[in-house]
């Protein structure tokens, strides 16, 4: 089995690409949803916030605000460190038993925005990264999510360039408003699958040999 990493910038098109992958019958875990899981799950990661990132992200009821923790989070790098450092090993435990379920498939997506920012990558096999310039997304994050762009250009920043992550990726999907998406999943996908099975050609060719 083969895991791919899918990552692409805040409103790239990556949760698309994911959803026709997806379609195709390859199963997607998206890190970024699972994360936000997190917070209800884990009441001791509550407890962790007040303490390393700030009691001011809780409601007078005590409640998480997560947009507040978000306003937080991508005005102060140490305040996004210490919030990533709590959530992420929950997160790749998670993955963890998650990709154990489904052992039996050809290849598997892990999708997250932030794929080498949190070290997700090196649990992968294959990182395929979703590019669209940049004015683009944020035309469309205003669009979609009413945004301002102040916000989202912190959101940006606080992510590392889609020119890095192209450079540290084995496969592009560009979603330019040029090339259309699906044909280039199909012969992603059929280079994934094809690349699953020459491996256990291989496997199966050295026990024959022994």
């Amino acid at each position: 089995m083969i895991t791919a990493g899918l990552t692409g910038g805040i409103g790239s098109g990556k949760s698309t690409v994911a959803k026709v992958f997806n379609s195709l019958g390859v199963p997607v875990y998206n890190a970024d949803s699972e994360a936000k899981k997190m917070y209800d799950i884990h009441s001791s990661l509550l407890d962790d916030i007040r303490k390393k990132v700030s009691p001011d992200v809780f409601d007078e009821n005590g409640k998480l605000d997560k947009k507040k923790l978000a306003e937080a989070i991508f005005s102060d790098k140490d305040k996004l460190k210490a919030i990533n450092g709590l959530v992420h090993p929950l997160v790749k435990k998670d993955f963890i038993n998650w990709q154990k379920k489904h052992s039996g498939v050809n290849f598997i997506i892990l999708e997250s925005a932030i794929l080498f920012e949190s070290g997700f990558n090196t649990a992968c096999d294959t990182v395929i990264t979703v590019f669209m310039p940049e004015e683009l997304r944020i035309q469309r994050l205003r669009e979609r999510d009413r945004k301002n762009r102040a916000d989202i250009e912190k959101i940006i920043a606080s992510q590392i360039s889609e020119e890095e992550k192209m450079k540290r990726s084995d496969y592009v999907i560009k979603n330019d408003e040029v090339e259309l998406i699906i044909p280039q999943v199909l012969a992603l996908n059929d280079i994934l699958s094809k690349s699953v099975e020459s491996k256990i050609k291989e496997v199966n060719a050295g026990d024959h040999s022994k």
